[in-house]
């Protein structure tokens, strides 16, 4: 692999030999649940009025021992701006001045705060490699809206070459929710020469919320070099019964990564909030519980979803 502007591979060689040596590779939390938690209007993914919040959450999860920081771009792409309008005239004709290129704005400017807390953070970020993350063009949780896979695949690679020209050390598509769209994907970030790690959202049954079992998507990646295969997205017994049927499918890498919380639309509410409380809080301390349990069905990768904040993976870090 090519040496990037920034020595970005050395960042990923590291990830690489951890996985190697079967040591836990330690995801970050919640990046948008954290910047809307700490009060910042989730407009614009908090990226241009409060860009000093997104780097400090970033900042927060390299101090608490995260070998991994995520991208705040999940849900960023140029399809989410155009989706809102009848098509590209009608943006033009009654949107702001730019607006077609905003995502790709944003899109740099994301993985330029997360290059800047890890230059911030020095030798404390022990080489973190800072992954581009990429969602479904649409939805996470409405698989049905799925486009084709080679419309697929030409916006994915759109978004992979400006994440690659803003220098993220791999590329991760996170909360993917059929085969279909994670192997274009997948196959996008390969064209483009960068590592890729692919994680599907989950329900009950070890399933892809579309009904697709997990053990199949994960079989479907085998012939595109996906580094690491995940679940994602899901409470955290989902989660465990997913990555169960996961480790028998898969012999390469795993991983893990848990929501808390409920979605109440448009935004999570999470344990602190009293209509949320009880069973739908999970503490770093519980959350830690299962993690041990993922790492015993043979989970290489930890981490936190939506509501997970870098208490909880300060715990992990400790604890694991």
């Amino acid at each position: 692999m090519p040496r990037r502007r920034d020595g970005a591979d050395v960042s990923y060689e590291r990830i690489k030999e951890k996985l190697a040596r079967d040591e836990t590779v330690l995801l970050d939390g919640g990046i948008g649940t954290e910047v809307l938690r700490r009060g910042v209007y989730w407009r614009c993914h908090g990226l241009e009025q409060h860009p000093e919040a997104v780097r400090q959450v970033h900042l927060d999860y390299l101090a608490a021992g995260a070998d991994v920081i995520k991208t705040n771009t999940f849900q960023l792409n140029r399809r989410a701006y155009s989706n809102l309008f009848h098509g590209l005239e009608h943006m033009r004709r009654i949107g702001p001045p730019g607006l077609e290129h905003k995502a790709a704005k944003l899109t740099r400017q994301a993985v330029e705060l997360a290059r800047q807390a890890r230059h911030e953070a020095g030798t404390d970020s022990n080489g973190a490699a800072i992954a581009g993350v990429i969602s479904p063009l649409e939805h996470s949780f409405r698989p049905d809206l799925a486009p084709p896979p080679d419309v697929a695949e030409r916006e994915h690679r759109e978004t992979v070459e400006e994440m690659k020209a803003a220098g993220v050390d791999f590329i991760l598509f996170e909360s993917m929710n059929t085969v279909q769209e994670a192997r274009a994907g997948a196959a996008a970030a390969r064209a483009a020469g960068l590592p890729v790690w692919v994680s599907f959202v989950v329900r009950e049954s070890a399933q892809l919320l579309g009904g697709e079992p997990i053990a199949d998507a994960a079989k479907a990646l085998d012939a595109l070099g996906v580094d690491v295969v995940l679940v994602n997205c899901a409470p955290v017994e989902d989660i465990t019964a997913a990555l169960s049927a996961l480790a028998k499918a898969r012999s390469s890498p795993i991983g893990a990564y848990a929501h808390i919380g409920r979605y109440d639309p448009p935004s999570w509410k999470f344990g602190f909030y009293p209509r949320f409380s009880g069973t739908d809080a999970v503490p770093p301390a519980k959350y830690l519980e299962a993690a041990r349990e993922w790492k015993d069905l043979g989970a290489s990768v930890i981490g936190g979803c939506c509501g997970t904040t870098p208490e909880h993976i300060r715990e992990l870090r400790r604890g694991l």
